[in-house]
């Protein structure tokens, strides 16, 4: 799941992008309603997390843009104004959904999950295939009952794996959803991570490279 975070507070931006990639997520980060829509009018994103008091272009006319040019990103307004009456003001624009300041970081990860849900065809929390369960909700990862223990970003490249099926996912692809805006598209990492994740996976191998398409869950090699 790709998400941006648009918020001022620089210590508190940073604070919740390091705990959304700690759940495997790409994070890019904006602290000006400027730089948030130039990022979300170039860059694909499933969710937004969005202050409404943003500097520059307010995080209110940033949803009414999103809704009005049908861009498809979830928005999820984090802020300080979180009364009844703003709360409803809020999805009124058109907000996907709302979470007032202070919050509960768990809370924030559900909610977000919740609306990646949403935006893409459902995916159960637990995924089955080839031996290998993966509970994205526990984020714990077994093969024929054995656990194995995987960075975030082997989890990342895992977790879209198996949710595509044996449907073909492309090195870019996986480079936009696991990573963030300042991966190098010219980088090795999609590679390397790949193959420290058919490490751990043990045999017999599970998931294909078709060389200059993609990967996919299979089991054959290639």
């Amino acid at each position: 799941m790709r998400v941006l975070v648009a918020e001022d507070e620089e210590t508190l931006a940073g604070y919740i992008a390091e705990g959304l990639r700690g759940q495997s997520m790409s994070v890019d980060v904006a602290n000006d309603g400027t730089s948030a829509l130039d990022k979300l009018s170039t860059g694909s994103y499933d969710a937004v997390v969005l202050d409404r008091d943003l500097p520059g272009i307010p995080g209110d006319e940033i949803c009414r843009h999103l809704v009005e040019h049908g861009w498809g990103t979830k928005v999820l307004m984090l802020t300080a104004l979180a009364d009844v009456g703003d709360r409803v003001a809020g999805l009124r624009m058109g907000a996907d959904d709302y979470l007032g300041k202070p919050f509960d970081f768990d809370e924030l990860v559900a909610r977000l999950d919740a609306l990646g849900r949403r935006s893409n065809p459902a995916v159960p929390p637990v995924l089955h295939r080839h031996g290998i369960t993966l509970d994205s909700s526990h984020r714990r990862v077994s093969r024929n009952d054995r656990p194995i223990a995987l960075s975030n970003k082997e989890f990342g490249l895992l977790s879209v794996l198996m949710a595509a099926d044996g449907a073909i996912v492309s090195a870019e692809e996986l480079l936009r959803v696991v990573w963030d805006e300042h991966a190098d598209p010219f980088t090795n990492a999609v590679r390397v991570t790949m193959c420290r994740l058919r490490a751990k996976l043990g045999e017999p191998a599970v998931i294909d490279t078709l060389p200059g398409v993609g990967y996919r869950m299979g089991g054959r090699r290639c």
